[in-house]
């Protein structure tokens, strides 16, 4: 792995083995394995060099996805194999039992950690072609009782560690080092019966009666509280001081295999690769069909503008509009457009001087219509331009940040063996992009006609970094509630405090101050008219929410393929891992391309209706392919998780509501500057006297 030094063993060297959260795909509450009252408590003696219960330090990325990673009392020797070691014998009362049944009946399972590879169960596909892993073992299964019917509960409390090793590449092998290339557990659920003195199984490697998560209840206690009854009921939740002792074993195993590189260690996790690339390959193909037929659509528009500017009106070599003269008595005259240099978009020279010899009492401008009519309105100030400016400086943050974290994928920097590390680097990205933020907010501030400057600089830092803040802050709220690990912890929620008010609203100020104080507003082509036109009846798909539902779900088609891998990783496979950033950013190269031809075509619809309100529109239109992508979480809840609780169903919708406004906000940013840039240079293009 790139930027990743390797770590060798020698034999008979110690290797620490970590345990970290259990988790499942029915629910989005994880909890910390030690948290759990059924397993074996860290007793403090040293493993390793390092006593057992430790906390490992995570980094805001580990933090944020619920790792809570500590020491373990496992012993693993480099090279010893270890057919039976007895850890503990745990008492678990009645509540304890009782969770454990809900923990497996939800299917939880639990990660542990060796040399930085989380624990693994091997599969074999059907043809018997290749094994892959599913990172996670389950930590009991569920069966019906051939007798009487009802379920049953088991807990495995056997464990076998298989480790896989080869030889160290460079020095450190030819020392006699070893590197480990995979980490798989078996599990078992032995009775407590049949063992030796020291704790094992007598029988291991033969069939063995499972250990039942049951305690049966207190007859007596039901019989005194139902005493007019005749059935008393089989299970007892009431914690009358009653256990259940839970031995738990493992065995050791070291593997020799060459077959495996050190840096193709993390191939196995990645299932059914061979397959799903043929599907990316397809998303890709998709995207590219989708944008090569609006880029005919933005060259018709830009081929029409062109027509309209220097062929149809005619265009002089000065770069000016020469409309046709009229008699005096017309009712109407178009404004007089701003003089400007002769530079512009789609500029031709053409029938040079041919009203050069006629004075200006003879001229008389034509009633033109369509966009050109908004020339003295189109870049007139919008409403809440106070709150548009900061949006658009947090955009570029998001813009920033997207990029960067798709370069460093792509480069290999930010892969599964950085755990945490993509959630991290974001943050870091993001706030470290907070000066930009601020350059952009201020500049764009100052040519609405701005003053406030200060006031401005603490919305750009605030308004959107502090609507996620809260947000996040109430959902922690249900989820402390819980005792789930997921909750962030109090010291991190003050550290995300003093990130956002030291360090990014300092860099927001210098980037604010630099944009409003050392650089100019913004030049416009053509000047603003001081009372405002009269807009016409508009069409129904020109409106705020049709334009934007209409014009976002062409993005949406480009990149609703590969959400779908997405969204697999983050909800419905949550032991899995996703690593086609190449492939996502292609699509995703692709996608942005979208929104911006998405963005002209609407835009140049919206002017030729002599709507002049482009600016919020432009953002609504850029961000409208997140309202699609939130109904398609939707769908995907109802029609592929198995999600249960009302709990994980609020931090499911939650989650992808914030995610879709941030994918919005992006978006938008990148519609909001394209069309920016459209309307500047269609009317920089045209002159009129």
């Amino acid at each position: 792995m790139l930027g990743f030094s390797i770590k060798s063993y020698v034999d008979d060297e110690a290797i620490p083995l970590q345990v970290n959260k259990v988790y499942s795909d029915r629910s989005q509450l994880q909890y910390a394995y030690y948290d759990l009252p059924f397993v074996c408590p860290p007793t403090g003696k040293k493993h390793a060099g390092h006593p057992s219960g430790r906390s490992i330090s995570l980094n805001l990325g580990e933090v944020l996805r619920g790792d809570r990673i500590m020491t373990s009392d496992y012993d693993l020797v480099m090279g010893q194999d270890q057919e039976c070691q007895y850890l503990c014998s745990h008492k678990t009362d009645r509540p304890g039992v009782k969770r454990a049944r809900e923990l497996i009946q939800e299917g939880y399972v639990a990660e542990w950690i060796v040399d930085n590879l989380p624990g693994a169960t091997s599969f074999v596909t059907v043809d018997k072609s290749h094994k892959y892993y599913a990172a996670g073992f389950k930590i009991g299964y569920k069966e019906f009782s051939p007798v009487t019917g009802k379920q049953k509960y088991y807990i495995n409390n056997h464990m076998t560690l298989v480790i896989r090793h080869r030889k160290a590449p460079g020095r450190a092998g030819n020392r006699g080092g070893k590197v480990i290339v995979g980490f798989e557990v078996y599990t078992k659920s032995i009775e407590v019966a049949h063992r030796d003195s020291t704790g094992c199984p007598q029988e291991i490697h033969s069939e063995n009666a499972g250990l039942e998560m049951y305690i049966a209840p207190n007859r007596t206690r039901l019989a005194s509280q139902y005493p007019s009854s005749s059935y008393l009921p089989e299970e007892d939740d009431v914690d009358d001081g009653s256990t259940l002792e839970i031995p738990y074993t493992y065995s050791v195993y070291f593997r020799e295999d060459e077959t495996i590189d050190w840096s193709r260690r993390w191939d196995m996790y990645f299932n059914n690769q061979e397959e799903s690339n043929v599907i990316h390959w397809l998303a890709i193909i998709n995207s590219l069909i989708i944008c090569s037929l609006l880029t005919v659509i933005v060259i018709m528009v830009i081929n029409r503008t062109y027509r309209q500017v220097h062929g149809k009106d005619g265009a002089g070599d000065d770069g000016k509009l020469l409309l046709k003269r009229r008699k005096p008595n017309a009712e109407t005259k178009s404004p007089r457009l701003r003089e400007k240099a002769p530079a512009g978009l789609l500029e031709q020279s053409g029938d040079a001087g041919r009203d050069d010899d006629l004075s200006s009492d003879e001229e008389y401008v034509e009633d033109i219509s369509g966009w050109k009519l908004l020339h003295g309105d189109v870049f007139r100030a919008p409403a809440y331009a106070g709150y548009l400016a900061p949006l658009i400086g947090s955009g570029t943050q998001l813009v920033f940040m997207a990029t960067g974290l798709l370069v460093l994928s792509c480069f290999g920097i930010l892969n599964p063996s950085f755990r945490g590390g993509f959630v991290s680097v974001g943050v870091g990205l993001f706030v470290f992009a907070g000066i930009i933020s601020g350059y952009f907010s201020a500049r764009l501030y100052q040519t609405f006609g701005g003053m406030h400057w200060r006031k401005n600089t603490l919305m750009t830092a605030l308004l959107f970094p502090g609507l996620l803040f809260t947000t996040i802050f109430i959902l922690n709220l249900f989820v402390w509630a819980q005792a789930s690990s997921t909750a962030l912890p109090f010291g991190t929620l003050v550290g995300l405090i003093a990130l956002m008010l030291l360090i990014q609203l300092p860099l927001v100020y210098i980037g604010s101050w630099y944009g409003f104080h050392q650089s100019q507003p913004y030049e416009h082509p053509t000047k603003t008219n001081a009372v405002a036109r009269q807009m016409p009846e508009q069409a129904w798909y020109t409106r705020n929410i049709y334009a934007a539902l209409i014009a976002g779900f062409v993005p949406f088609a480009v990149v609703f393929i590969e959400l779908l891998f997405v969204f697999r990783s983050l909800w419905q496979d949550k032991s899995g891992y996703y690593y086609v950033f190449g492939f996502l950013s292609i699509v995703s190269l692709v996608g942005i391309l979208t929104v911006v031809e998405v963005t002209i075509v609407a835009t140049y619809i919206m002017l030729c209706q002599e709507n002049y309100h482009w600016w919020w529109q432009s953002v609504f239109i850029g961000g409208g392919s997140s309202f699609w992508i939130f109904l398609y979480c939707i769908v995907f809840y109802y029609t592929k998780l198995n999600i249960h609780g009302f709990i994980s169903g609020l931090l499911f919708f939650s989650y992808s509501l914030l995610a879709c406004t941030v994918y919005g906000l992006l978006t938008g940013t990148v519609g909001f500057l394209t069309a920016y840039a459209f309307v500047r240079r269609i009317y920089g293009a045209i002159k009129a006297d």
